[in-house]
Parts: C-alpha cells; sequence; structure tokens
C-alpha cells in the first residue's frame, strides 16, 4: 500500500496563543466569539444578504489550509503504484488510518467528531468529489445548483434550498470540475470553457466556467437515483394509471413510433428510461446521446456518445453524425437521447424507413408544441423543405406522444397520451387518449387532480392486435383512472 521509504519529516504547526476551536461541518468553521463590549461591539456588521456569497474568515481559512497541509502530506505518503492492485474498501480503510494518524500531529483542538468530520472531508477529496460527497449521498436530492465556490443549492423533494456545503475557492471547485469531465475524456479550460458531463452513476453534469460565468465557476448536476425510478414507483407516486402503462407497453412492443414531450426538470429521460424496459431482449438497441444517461436493460445494446471538437475545433462527432451511422448498424430500434436541432430530420427518416419502435425525446410543454417544435428543428437541417412536407414527415413518422411535466409543489405526472392521426390539410390531427386533469393545489402548494380516459380510442388498435397485443377496449372508456383527491 504504502512505499517503502520514510515519509518526510511532518514538523507540527507551532501554537498559538489561542488554540483554534473548529467546528467542522461540511468544510465551515464556527463562527467566532462576540466582542467583549467597546466601539467594536457597538458598530456591528449588517447581516449578509440572503443567498449571498460569504467571504472566508480567518478561521475558515485556517481550516482549509490545515486540511490542504494533511491532504498534500497524504499524497506524499502514498504508494500510489500499488492504489490500483487492492480493492476500495480496503485501500479507503488504509487510508482513514494514515489520515489519522497525521490529524494527530496538528496543533488544533479537535473533539472525537470534529476529527471524524475531518477525515471525511479528506477521504472524499482523495476518493470522490470533495464537498460534493455529501449531498450525492442523500438520495431525495434531484438537483445540485452550483453557483461559485460559495453558493450551492439543491432541490429537495421539489423545493430549492441553500446548503452549508461551500468550496475553498474558484480552484478548488475547477479541480472538481475537472475531476469529473476527466474521467469521461472530456475537457474544461478556456478554450472550452462549457462542458457536458456525467457521473458514474449516470447523473448528468453541465459546466460553465470563466470567463463566460462572471462570477466564478458554475456547475449543475441532474441526479439519478442509486435506486432508479420504475413502474411501481410512478404508480405509487400516481404519476401514472395502471391503464396507461398497460396502453404504453403495447404501444413499444408492437413497435409504434413514441417522442416523450416535455420540459426541463419534467422527468423526460426517466420516462424513456422506463418505456425502454418494454422493449423485447431478442432485439438489438442502439442508443444515442449527448451525455450517456440511459440505462437498458436488455442485453443487445451499443451505447453511443457524442464527442466534442479538440483544442483545435476539430473532430466534434454530434448526434446527426451518430444517427446516419447507425442506420448502418442493422438496429432493431433506434433510441435518441433527446432531438434537439438537425438530427430532427435524420430521426424522422429513420422512422419512416424501416425502425419502427424508435423512441426519442424533445423539449415541448404540450403535444400541439411539441409538433411546433419538429417543424423548427426539422428546418434548421438546412433544407428548403415546405412547412406542409415537414408536417407530412412527422404525421406519418410519429405515432404517440407522451407529455410528462412538473407541476406546482414538485409531483411530476404523465400529463397526457396523444395519438398522431394523420392529415387533414395543412394541419397534423392528434386525439388525446388519456390525460392528467388538475383540480386545483392543495395548502402546501402541490397540486393535485387525476388521470381519465377521454372515450376516444387509438386507430392503430388493429396494428397492436397484429403484433399479439390484446388490449382491453373498456379502458378507453371515458372515466377517472386515478385520482390524488382522497377519498
Amino acid at each position: 500500500m504504502f512505499g517503502k521509504s520514510k515519509p518526510a519529516v511532518l514538523r507540527p504547526a507551532k501554537p498559538s496563543a489561542t488554540p483554534m476551536k473548529l467546528s467542522l461541518n461540511t468544510g465551515a468553521t464556527a463562527a467566532p466569539p462576540p466582542p467583549a463590549g467597546g466601539a467594536a461591539a457597538a458598530t456591528p456588521a449588517p447581516p449578509p444578504r440572503k443567498g449571498a456569497s460569504k467571504p472566508l474568515d480567518d478561521r475558515q481559512e485556517q481550516f482549509y489550509a490545515m486540511k490542504t497541509r494533511i491532504h498534500r502530506k497524504l499524497v506524499e505518503t502514498l504508494d500510489l503504484s500499488a492504489l490500483n492492485q487492492r480493492e476500495e474498501a480496503d485501500i479507503r480503510e488504509e487510508v482513514r488510518q494514515v489520515v489519522s494518524n497525521l490529524c494527530e500531529q496538528e496543533q488544533a483542538l479537535l473533539n472525537i467528531n470534529e476529527r471524524q468530520q475531518l477525515i471525511e472531508e479528506i477521504l472524499n477529496e482523495t476518493f470522490g468529489l470533495g464537498p460534493l460527497e455529501t449531498l450525492l449521498g442523500d438520495p431525495h436530492i434531484s438537483d445540485i445548483l452550483i453557483n461559485g465556490p460559495r453558493q450551492v443549492y439543491v432541490e429537495r423533494r421539489g423545493k430549492l434550498e441553500l446548503t452549508p456545503v461551500r468550496f475553498k475557492d474558484n480552484e478548488h471547485l475547477l479541480h472538481v470540475i475537472d475531476k469529473i469531465c476527466s474521467t469521461i475524456g472530456r475537457r474544461c479550460d478556456e478554450v472550452t470553457p462549457m462542458v457536458d458531463a456525467r457521473l458514474k452513476d449516470g447523473s448528468r453534469v453541465n459546466a460553465v466556467i470563466p470567463p463566460l460565468a462572471i462570477d466564478g465557476p458554475s456547475m449543475s448536476i441532474r441526479r439519478f437515483g442509486r435506486d432508479p425510478i420504475t413502474w411501481d414507483d410512478y404508480l405509487r407516486f400516481k404519476s401514472i394509471a395502471p391503464e396507461m402503462i398497460d396502453f404504453l407497453r403495447a404501444c413499444v412492443r408492437a413497435r409504434l413510433n413514441i417522442v416523450v414531450v416535455g420540459g426541463t426538470g419534467s422527468g423526460k429521460t426517466t420516462l424513456l428510461n422506463n418505456l425502454s424496459s418494454f422493449i423485447p431482449d431478442d432485439e438489438r438497441i442502439v442508443t444515442i446521446e449527448d451525455a450517456a444517461e440511459l440505462a437498458m436493460r436488455q442485453p443487445h445494446v451499443v451505447r453511443l456518445e457524442t464527442r466534442p471538437a479538440n483544442i483545435e475545433g476539430k473532430g466534434r462527432i454530434a448526434i446527426r453524425d451518430l444517427l446516419i451511422n447507425s442506420l448502418r448498424m442493422r438496429p432493431d430500434r433506434i433510441v435518441v437521447g433527446e432531438c434537439r436541432g438537425a438530427e430532427t430530420l435524420d430521426m424522422l427518416q429513420a422512422m419512416n424507413t424501416g425502425h419502427d419502435g424508435s423512441l426519442t425525446t424533445i423539449h415541448a410543454n404540450s403535444p400541439r408544441d411539441a409538433i411546433q417544435r419538429l417543424e423548427t428543428m426539422v428546418m434548421m437541417a438546412g433544407f428548403e423543405l415546405p412547412v406542409k412536407a415537414i408536417r407530412q414527415q412527422i404525421a406519418s413518422a410519429v405515432h404517440l406522444l407522451v407529455n410528462a411535466a412538473r407541476l406546482s409543489g414538485g409531483p411530476r405526472k404523465v400529463m397526457a397520451v396523444t395519438e398522431i392521426q394523420g392529415m387533414e390539410g395543412d394541419m397534423v390531427t392528434m386525439q388525446e387518449i388519456f390525460k392528467f386533469e388538475q383540480l386545483g393545489v392543495d395548502g402546501a402548494g402541490k397540486a393535485y387532480g387525476h388521470h381519465l380516459a377521454t372515450g376516444l380510442r387509438p386507430s392503430f388498435l388493429d396494428r397492436l392486435r397484429a403484433h399479439g397485443e390484446d388490449v382491453d377496449p373498456s379502458i378507453f372508456e371515458r372515466r377517472v383512472l386515478m385520482s390524488d383527491v382522497d377519498e
């Protein structure tokens, strides 16, 4: 584990006249004691603005300096060549003991709890993402929003909260961003100050650094829980009715082309993941994403991921390039994480030329808005196509739109399952088969309502039967399927 060479002599810091007392809570130090009377006490400093970044005080500087010293000594002591030959749990335990010994050489007055906190933070810096490890370990956090080194927000159970988590400075935060990017072969520096990346668990990361980010590096992390959300969870949260799940299962297995529609944070990717679980195991699936998030459960999956340009501005591989190439890979299904540009035209063409059963997502607030978004993105391909021709392409390629949304108070619902029927004149005709009807907002600000069948039957029932998917016609009768209202 450790090198045979004798470690360097560690000189203890000179004890100060007043020993430093630290409160080691996610790297923050305890506030200094109030001054004992006098002019200083008569003119207290104004309270900081809520949410504003607070400058580091002397005690915080001392704490970060001590943690940096111990971490540097740890790196000098470790035999790095032996780390890759051991299990992480064993390495972590041995490193914990070394850090504990190094802490004993410091002169700061630390009780048992504070010392353990300091050890954990140093271990997080060594093996993880430093201050973020505490947040990443909380299963109730869905988003982590970092606005500079000393302002970290989280979304927990649908509500935004300011946390006490802090980074030492901009360099510390930049180091964490670089650590995330380097694991997937990407970079974030002055040449490429914006990056999309991912964590090991599939969580989506976006980072922007100076000079684009004026107030310091900014990073957002869209979490994917350790335990993926399943259809059982959807039912438990009353996000969808059982009859709707049965219908969607039949549509996926019958190879209908489905587009998941929703705004930011509505749960589109999670819904796409669960829809893909209905694909039979004997089919070949090709997934295409900017940052790989989809977790296919089938055995025959080829995962493709885009590549940004290099430092010379060359070598970029976009979703459109991967999509065109995937057509030569003999896929049974093509799953695109999100269509947001010119690749939409290629996706529609693939759906129209034998790659039935394809799945993708787009940003839109409603099924009708989704049609307009698809039109706009097809035009981004650079071809002078008449609007009617584009709409005909959409009407013949896409069978079903599944609209997801996040309502007031945080609940995510499948708002509508809409069939695209075809063209009537210059318009794409659609009909809602299932929908969620919001009835109001409760005292806690949380929206409630019920899912219902509209009474309209889809026109592709014969196609479902032809693929052996017998759907009970009674599920389409107009009625309430599931309600949030306590009965």
